[in-house]
Parts: C-alpha cells; sequence; structure tokens
C-alpha cells in the first residue's frame, strides 16, 4: 500500500501545481485585458480630442488670420497624433500636440473677439473635459499596466509569465519639461 500512497501523494501534487499555474496564467490574462481595456479608454478620450481639434481651429480660423503658422502646427500635431500607434509613439504625439495647443492659446489671448466667440468657447469647454477624462484615463491605464508589470517581475508569477512570454507594459507618459518645473509664485 505505500507505493500506491506515494502515486496519490505525487498525483495531489501534480494536480496542486496545474491548478496554481493555470490559477497564474488566468490571473496574467486578467491584468493583461485590464490594460488593454484602460488603454481603450484613454484611445477614446484622445479619438474625441483628435476629433475636437478641427473644430477649434476651424472656429478660431476667422478671428486669426495673421496666426496661420500657429493654426497648421496645431493641425500638424493633431494629424501625426491621430495617425501614432503604440504606447510610447502615442506618449509622444500626444505631448508634441498639448505643446502646439499649449501654444495656440497662447496666441488667442491676443484676440478678445474670438475669446468671446460662443462657439469658440464651447468647443474649448469640450476640450477641456477631454483633457481631464484623458487624464484619468491615462491614469487608469498606468494603474493597470503597473500591476500587469508587478505580477510579470515578482516570484513566483515571473516563472509562469516567463514560460508563456508576458511582456511588460509600457507606461503612458508625456514627459514634458514645463510639467516637471515648480511654478513660481510671487507675492509682488
Amino acid at each position: 500500500m505505500s507505493g500506491l500512497a506515494a502515486v496519490v501523494v505525487l498525483l495531489a501534487i501534480g494536480i496542486i501545481l496545474v491548478l496554481w499555474l493555470i490559477g497564474i496564467y488566468n490571473s496574467l490574462i486578467r491584468l493583461r485585458n485590464q490594460v488593454k481595456n484602460a488603454w481603450s479608454q484613454i484611445d477614446v478620450q484622445l479619438k474625441r480630442r483628435h476629433d475636437l481639434i478641427p473644430n477649434l481651429v476651424d472656429t478660431a480660423k476667422g478671428y486669426m488670420q495673421h496666426e496661420r503658422g500657429t493654426l497648421e502646427a496645431v493641425t500638424k500635431a493633431r494629424n501625426q497624433a491621430a495617425a501614432a500607434s503604440g504606447v510610447g509613439e502615442q506618449a509622444k504625439a500626444e505631448r508634441n500636440l498639448s505643446q502646439a495647443l499649449g501654444n495656440f492659446f497662447v496666441v488667442v489671448e491676443n484676440y478678445p473677439d474670438l475669446k468671446a466667440s460662443q462657439n469658440f468657447l464651447q468647443v474649448q469647454e469640450e476640450l477641456t473635459s477631454t483633457e481631464n477624462k484623458i487624464g484619468f484615463a491615462r491614469q487608469a491605464y498606468n494603474d493597470q499596466a503597473m500591476a500587469l508589470n508587478n505580477r510579470i517581475q515578482m516570484f513566483p508569477s515571473n516563472l509562469v509569465a516567463g514560460m508563456f512570454n508576458f511582456t511588460a507594459a509600457e507606461f503612458f507618459e508625456i514627459e514634458a519639461p514645463a510639467e516637471r518645473e515648480v511654478p513660481k509664485v510671487s507675492f509682488n
């Protein structure tokens, strides 16, 4: 009977190992799908942003006839961002678009009639709302990417991740030097 007991024990250990492997594999799949879903949420908001920008530029064209270069820069950056693929390329394109929009809004300050236009204000408000949604979606994506990356890199799940070629998710970071600078506060 001791031989039968050893077989039963080995079989039980084998079943436990298979269940453990299945559990880790399924958790990695779940995390990878959550990262994909979070990226889809960013993508939806970025598309909305890209769709709003032509309306903003069209509204401003009539008022800003001497600012053709600024308008073209926004349009070019928008087209590059819309064509970007992958997290890294998209982040770089969105950084460039944000800079072009920043320059655009600086120039808009010189056009009080444009700033008072109801159409312009409405599109600007929608764009601001979309920017906030992008920020929240970006944070959610990066949280999911971190969870997946931790799972892929931590023992013992890193063994299973390596066996099934799971790769770390790239973070969606928009690194603009101005975002890293400490704001100056003056009480003059």
